[in-house]
């Protein structure tokens, strides 16, 4: 078979062929095969022949597997960046609600481009219909957490009962979905991951409301890592889908 840079091969696209399918079928990622085909786009023809890097040790060329495991942290900075950024814009969102700042509204805004942030990572494994999916189910969970917020501002503890159990199915449908596209993100873990996450955030909430500033900051510590938890474990469910 014809060899490229002495350690890829030759491929042709066939029928039902997608980045993430093929990438997952020779062990390597959609991120080295786009590295290996600089002018590759995310759609693919019938016949379009593309080059496949071989997955190799470090010891046999250090210069692609150096490449190879910088992709590997590459993509877990950027998943513990953006749930950094989820949870600190979430709290810039309940202090401006809170105390009715007046930067409200474009703190909102800045907090609900974070889903679509996380889909410009998830498209480079997953197909657009589920990255549709994540969008969406995410921005709920937002958009929810806002009615809370606002429900127990007012005092309205109907409102603010009847939002906190529908961000807990949000967080149902979350896991859920997560196991129905890698079988390593399981859907029990990622309950127990964002049952924590909503719990942490309705007390930084409360602590706000009642003036309990201190508490609060103490909250958002715990929220804070456990993010960090979360872009671990959504970063290592990716690796081992792609036996990577």
């Amino acid at each position: 078979m014809e060899t490229h840079l002495n350690r890829s091969f030759a491929y042709t696209i066939r029928k039902g062929d997608t980045l993430m399918l093929i990438a997952r079928h020779f062990h390597t990622t959609v991120p080295a095969i786009k590295l290996e085909n600089p002018q590759l786009g995310n759609k693919l023809y019938i016949g379009q022949l593309i080059w496949i890097p071989q997955k190799c040790s470090y010891s046999e060329i250090p210069l692609q597997c150096r490449s190879i495991i910088n992709e590997k942290l590459a993509l877990n900075n950027r998943l513990r960046l953006l749930w950094e950024q989820h949870v600190y814009w979430t709290r810039m969102f309940i202090t401006s609600l809170v105390f009715g700042l007046p930067d409200a509204e474009y703190v909102a805004n800045r907090l609900l481009q974070n889903p679509k942030d996380f889909a410009v990572v998830l498209r480079e494994f997953y197909e657009e219909d589920d990255v549709s999916t994540f969008v969406e189910l995410f921005t709920d969970h937002l958009n929810i957490a806002a009615e809370l917020v606002k429900a127990a501002k007012a005092g309205d503890s109907a409102a603010a009962a009847d939002a906190e159990k529908r961000w807990y199915a949000n967080a149902d449908m979350i896991a859920e979905f997560f196991e129905s596209i890698n079988p390593y993100w399981s859907a029990r873990e990622w309950k127990k991951l964002l049952y924590n996450h909503l719990a942490m955030t309705k007390e930084v909430a409360v602590n706000m409301l009642n003036q309990k500033y201190e508490n609060s900051i103490r909250d958002f510590n715990n929220i804070e890592q456990e993010a960090l938890l979360m872009a671990d474990t959504m970063t290592q469910g990716i690796l081992k889908q792609l036996d990577f």
